[in-house]
């Protein structure tokens, strides 16, 4: 099939997934790959080929419209063609620099596109590859400017696996087998959803953090960094109600922490602006990017205020916090080119608009469906939180397995897999809206 056949499809499935090339690339990765890494199961996974718009097809032929945009990274879409051409043409000129030597040139466009982008006047940034490693620097910065060490998190958060990302990040599965390993200066406040008693919840979780400010980490260590993602991702696209981040803003202000945003997943207009802190009011000093920046090449970064990112010393030729890969050319095209897209395509008011026509479908398809607790998200960040207490299998894979058998792909989320987690590209098409609509109630009908 053509690749430029691809991107406003419905789904078309020519064997049931997955079917025997998928099955065969399975039975392959297990030779080969520590079987910790991917779930290998009778009917999972398949595996992609190719890519364009809200489509992939697999290695059997099936087209599935994708909900998940390969973990809210393709939101401008997949394969979009201004980025792969980007890349291309920087690969036949530059594949690879000196990182924190001999910087690529494109490195520095990119770090100013991204300065500009930031709420301050003055700002300074880190490139990196992965957003585990962005939330590193965030936390080292942290460190540096006010000489505490301690953090506050919230819990269900979700910030990468890395060890100092990991300390933060309340998620006992990923904890557990390192918890000796981690850093015990964490405290972590509850995360209060909107919704039922969210103004009770609200004023309990600031309280909290007010007081964990005061009285230090669980190890005893001053507490210098408050870290928050704007909307929850990884815990089911939980938003918080109406001023509790301006609240929380205030507070760390006024305690002289420094406050971190992980924007990772709800950055880079993902929930309908360039940065979600501006929607629901956060104020930080500092911003981690990543995912959707890079159009679906590796990178990220810790975007602050000049006056933080200064607690880091002046290079005397040995970087505090460097990589081989820093600033990539082939990523730096990408994401320069991503970034050119957003005005000419109206990036922002599609994720909108595009994620305010999709709850609304979702919400009013799903009304009094058995087993639906609640449908929420900001932009493209959507969850279908269905119901099920701990100790219950995991609902949200079981509905994951029914959608991708109805040539939809979407991801289980929160703290026991109970949420249907959605974060497509705006590329999605209405015809593609009204199908997913539909073939999810189905398959949730099926699950629960």
């Amino acid at each position: 099939m053509p690749a430029a056949t691809l991107g406003a499809l419905l789904p078309r499935l020519e064997v049931r997934p997955p079917g025997p090339a998928s099955r065969s690339l399975a039975e392959r990765l297990r030779a080969v790959e520590s079987r910790n890494v991917t779930y290998l199961g009778e009917d999972w996974p398949i595996f992609w080929e190719e890519a364009a718009g809200s489509n992939v097809r697999d290695a059997d032929g099936n087209v599935y419209v994708d909900l998940s945009g390969g973990f809210g990274v393709a939101l401008l879409g997949h394969a979009h063609p201004a980025v792969t051409a980007a890349v291309a043409a920087q690969a036949l000129r530059l594949v690879h620099g000196m990182g924190d030597v001999h910087p690529p040139e494109i490195r520095v466009r990119l770090l100013e596109r991204l300065c500009a982008l930031a709420p301050w006047r003055n700002a300074r940034a880190v490139l990196a590859s992965t957003g585990s490693e962005a939330v590193e620097i965030a936390l080292k910065t942290a460190q540096l400017a006010t000489g505490k060490p301690g953090i506050v998190a919230f819990a269900s958060g979700y910030h990468g696996l890395t060890l100092g990302a990991l300390a933060a990040t309340e998620r006992e599965t990923f904890r557990r087998p390192f918890a000796r390993r981690l850093y015990a200066g964490v405290a972590f406040a509850p995360f209060p959803s909107d919704g039922a008693n969210s103004s009770v919840a609200a004023e309990k979780a600031l309280a909290l953090v007010g007081e964990a400010l005061r009285v230090g980490a669980p190890n005893g260590d001053p507490i210098g960094a408050v870290l928050v993602e704007p909307v929850q991702g990884r815990a089911g696209a939980r938003v918080a109600p109406p001023g509790f981040m301006a609240s929380l803003s205030e507070i760390a202000r006024e305690a002289g922490a420094v406050l971190i945003a992980d924007e990772i997943l709800t950055g880079m207009g993902r929930c309908g602006a360039m940065l979600a802190s501006e929607r629901v009011g956060l104020e930080p000093d500092l911003i981690c990017v990543g995912k959707a920046l890079g159009g679906g090449l590796p990178i990220s970064a810790c975007i602050g205020t000049a006056t933080v990112m200064d607690a880091w010393p002046a290079s005397d030729g040995e970087a505090l916090h460097t990589s081989t890969f820093l600033g990539h050319p082939l990523a730096c095209a990408a994401a320069l080119a991503a970034l050119d897209r957003y005005a000419p395509e109206r990036v922002l008011e599609r994720a909108e608009s595009g994620g305010r026509r999709l709850l609304e479908a979702l919400s009013q398809r799903l009304s009094g469906a058995r087993g639906v607790a609640h449908v929420r998200g900001l932009g493209l960040l959507l969850g279908i939180e269905l119901e099920g207490g701990r100790g219950t299998a995991p609902v949200a894979s079981r509905v994951a397995l029914r959608a991708l058998e109805r040539g939809l792909i979407v991801l289980p989320a929160g703290d026991f897999g109970q949420v249907v987690e959605l974060t497509p590209a705006v590329t999605l098409t209405e015809e593609q809206v009204g199908h997913a609509v539909e073939a999810l109630a189905d398959a949730i009908g099926e699950a629960v």
